[in-house]
């Protein structure tokens, strides 16, 4: 997959304010500061077209990245951050489970998970909701470069273990740094094309 063009066409809040051109969208999710604006550089090929930030928890709203007028990255809120307020976490989770359950362009969740740490219990029930819902995700496992090559398999395990991971749901390690990855994450893409 060759990315050619790259637009954030809205940020959105509500569903009246989506696209309405029926292309496929695949949604971003995760906790605050696990890398979904570093994930989106690396797969978009540009350094800072999503805004990486020093404050988790700076993404407020849902926005539609249309990638080669084909498909759209979608980047969510980020959940779990303690230093939101609890009207705003609210707030972003309303944003998300409206999403996911009036988009009938959804092709995929890509579920980001830190490599270094445990899933959090958020990251379970997030998962635990996708398979509620039948709705197809593929786990990423990010920051794999932050870890020493001995403790990646390790540390996959318990992601598996810890989400009790069904057999047909992929998990791809990911890395901005050296873009482990980001092959595995366009095939996810352009199978779903």
């Amino acid at each position: 997959m060759k990315i050619n063009e790259v637009e954030l066409i809205i940020s959105a809040v509500r569903e009246s304010q989506y696209p309405e051109d029926n292309k496929p969208e695949f949604l971003l999710i995760g906790r605050s500061n696990v890398g979904k604006s570093s994930f989106i550089n690396t797969i978009i090929n540009r350094k800072n077209y999503a805004r990486t930030s020093a404050t988790p928890g700076k993404t407020e709203t849902l926005n539609f990245y249309k990638i080669n007028n084909e498909f759209y990255l979608v980047d969510a809120p980020g959940y779990g951050f303690a230093k939101v307020r609890n009207s705003l976490k609210k707030k972003f989770g309303l944003i998300i489970e409206n999403y996911l359950k009036s988009r009938d362009n959804l092709q995929k969740v890509f579920l980001l998970i830190d490599l270094r740490h445990k899933p959090t219990n958020d990251d379970v029930l997030m998962y635990e909701y996708l398979k509620y819902y039948n709705i197809p995700v593929t786990i990423i496992c990010t920051k794999t470069d932050k870890i020493s090559k001995n403790n990646i398999g390790k540390n996959k395990g318990i992601i598996i273990k810890e989400l009790n991971l069904d057999e047909k749901d992929k998990l791809i390690l990911f890395s901005n740094i050296t873009k482990t990855g980001k092959n595995e994450v366009y095939e996810e893409i352009s199978s779903m094309l």
